[in-house]
């Protein structure tokens, strides 16, 4: 770790919104390693947590470092965790500062922003969270962070090393909290006490190449995978459950790279990708797909992202409601809606919750976020925390 480098970066004891900004003035595209790390590890050390850094993968999806950091209460309390990611997309272009350069805009009676990016996803999650434990004293229980490099990318080298991590340590939280960006109009308006499941499925359909004046010589693949996407579109997989929307089968993409107008082509290809709920899994749909594929003389290659989960709402999301109803006022609406997140895989850990800022601005240029929902939301974490620790 560079001194010199990141005692430029941050002081630990800075308010939330200083700590937001020495994240950000760390560029950290996905997969990120080095100096967003050495920030975190100046930010969390003099709070007395023990940190643990490491890298895991190789190119061309790594190295990816990822950050575990743990204080310890007193034997026999409760352990609560937060887990969030540290990596960002690729800012592009027009933005209007750099993005990668913090920048406040406005002023405290119009609605101070901050800009640059990761500030809502997620880098000011993180940052209200490290600040909201300054707050909670050490003799109310353990508290630890699970952070990854590896969240916005493939996700293979990231949170899933995290947790082989945990589990050859024996630590295992009572409860997480990932700090994704879920507040829609105003922050507290929404958590996530689930998400659904992805996959991903390649086809593919061998033909035999012909001349297109003389078809009874050939065999068309475009043909047999048309009709294959056209049932595979018209299955409805199911209405939905008392938590969880519909799932869908999208196609994602056809090819067959034909230059020729007057021939008949080899082969042929698609992608489908499935967002489904808790009635299904990926294996049962994958099967599915590939039971219809070989009929058509097709072939499939599934790549299963995350399996659907539910946290039922009960005592962990009334602890998250309370909280965010005593600062805000709100009543927030408890939904699984969405894509996926790192919680599809730290819910086998212990029971997930995710609350976070509001995701109007993430993956956009000029990405930006409130410095007031900023100091909202490391009071909302330290009233979880708290509440989370105390839990029976």
């Amino acid at each position: 770790m560079s001194e010199l480098v990141t005692s430029r970066l941050v002081d630990p004891a800075a308010d939330v919104a200083g700590l937001t900004e020495a994240l950000i003035a760390c560029p950290s595209v996905t997969p990120a390693t080095g100096m967003v790390f050495d920030c975190l590890e100046q930010m969390l050390a003099p709070m007395g947590f023990a940190v643990h850094r490491f890298q895991a993968g190789e190119a061309p999806d790594g190295p990816v470092e990822n950050l575990f950091a743990i204080r310890r209460g007193p034997a026999g309390t409760r352990h609560f965790a937060y887990a969030g990611h540290v990596d960002v997309v690729p800012p592009g272009e027009g933005w209007t500062s750099g993005p990668f350069a913090p920048t406040r805009r406005g002023t405290p009676e119009t609605g101070e922003l901050l800009y640059g990016r990761g500030a809502v996803d997620m880098k000011g999650s993180v940052a209200a969270f490290i600040a909201a434990l300054r707050d909670v004293p050490q003799e109310a229980g353990t508290v630890s962070l699970i952070i990854t490099g590896d969240e916005e990318g493939v996700a293979t080298h990231g949170t899933l090393a995290l947790i082989d991590h945990m589990n050859a340590a024996h630590i295992r939280p009572d409860l997480i909290l990932v700090g994704e960006p879920t507040s829609v109009h105003r922050l507290g308006d929404m958590i996530k006490v689930g998400r659904r499941g992805s996959v991903n499925m390649w086809i593919e359909v061998e033909g035999t190449q012909g001349h297109v004046a003389y078809p009874h010589l050939a065999d068309n693949p475009i043909t047999r995978l048309v009709a294959l996407l056209a049932e595979l579109k018209a299955i409805k997989l199911d209405e939905g459950t008392d938590w969880f929307q519909p799932s869908n089968l999208e196609v994602t993409d056809i090819a067959c790279g034909n230059k020729a107008t007057n021939v008949i082509p080899q082969k042929a290809s698609a992608r489908i990708s499935i967002r489904f709920n808790d009635l299904h899994t990926g294996q049962s749909l994958s099967d599915l797909v590939t039971a219809i594929a070989e009929r058509h003389g097709a072939s499939v290659r599934p790549v299963i992202s995350g399996e659907a989960f539910l946290t039922p709402p009960g005592a962990f999301s009334d602890l998250v409601l309370a909280a965010i109803k005593a600062e805000t006022g709100l009543d927030a609406e408890v939904s699984t809606s969405g894509g996926t997140s790192d919680a599809r895989f730290l819910k086998n850990l212990a029971p997930v919750i995710e609350f976070g800022l509001c995701n109007a601005t993430m993956h956009k240029k000029d990405e930006a976020v409130a410095i007031a929902d900023l100091e909202a939301l490391q009071r909302i974490f330290t009233r979880i925390t708290l509440a989370g620790l105390a839990a029976i």
